[in-house]
């Protein structure tokens, strides 16, 4: 039974997307809407072959920006999350002040990036680094906190240090909510790098769809969203991927859970 369970609950999201495309392209069929407003699907797939061999230079520089500023985001997030997991005053100091840094759109800041590291690749990572490392690090953090404190006082009493606390249960244990960070600024790190690329640069799917959209080539503008919504599930999927690597245990406790 729960079989059936799983695979309807698979299928139901598949069915009522596909439900929604066929209804988009009976709409942009109907000929009441102009094609140059709203293209159909079949459209939007043909532009996107057209187009693909003349914006993979653009392609990859997205992919550049989007992988180098969700390095350092990752690298940054781990530092402050176990400062603010070792230290009071750090924590008190920084989370007021990583909450009130999302309140702040990148957009509204983007333009202030472009001042002061000019229009190359800089400011594009910056952006990126700023969407990405606050899900990363208040994920790693929480994930810190809800470690066993029975299995710390363990350690303690056996007389392990702070760094053999963190290596052999603290950052284990707090790998399930590192990972969930990770997946979602891995699909932010696309959305910061178009963000910084609309303002200004040489290239870039967010360049691309500048040029586009003031030629009112709405299919292309499609086509480059349909690209921008796959590469950024593919970064989805490849953190899911390392995480069933990283943490086989809590596969395995999924597992445990659905037989009971």
């Amino acid at each position: 039974m729960k079989k059936y369970i799983n695979i309807e609950s698979k299928l139901l999201p598949v069915a009522f997307q596909v439900v929604l495309i066929l209804a988009w392209q009976f709409l942009a069929d109907s000929g009441n809407i102009p094609k140059y407003i709203l293209p159909s699907p079949k459209d939007i797939v043909v532009t996107l072959f057209e187009i693909l061999p003349g914006i993979r230079g653009h392609i990859y520089t997205t992919l550049m920006e989007a992988g180098i500023g969700f390095f350092i985001a990752v690298l940054i997030s781990i530092v402050i999350a176990v400062l603010m997991d070792n230290f009071q005053v750090v924590r008190k100091s920084l989370y007021p002040m990583l909450v009130v840094s999302q309140t702040i759109p990148v957009i509204a800041l983007a333009p202030l990036f472009m001042v002061w590291f000019g229009f190359g690749i800089t400011p594009k990572v910056v952006a990126v680094i700023l969407v990405c490392f606050f899900p990363v690090a208040i994920s790693l953090l929480d994930g810190l906190d809800s470690v066993d404190r029975d299995m710390i006082n363990l350690l303690k009493s056996m007389g392990a240090s702070k760094f053999q606390i963190f290596r052999y249960v603290k950052f284990p244990g707090a790998l399930t909510g590192f990972f969930s960070g990770l997946r979602i600024a891995a699909t932010y790190s696309i959305m910061g790098a178009i963000i910084g690329e609309w303002l200004g640069g040489e290239k870039g799917l967010g360049v691309y769809m500048i040029r586009v959209k003031h030629s009112f080539a709405l299919d292309k503008m499609f086509a480059v969203i349909l690209i921008i919504v796959l590469l950024s599930m593919a970064l989805f999927g490849l953190i899911y991927m390392i995480q069933r690597l990283a943490t086989p245990w809590d596969k395995k406790d999924k597992l445990k859970g659905e037989q009971e």
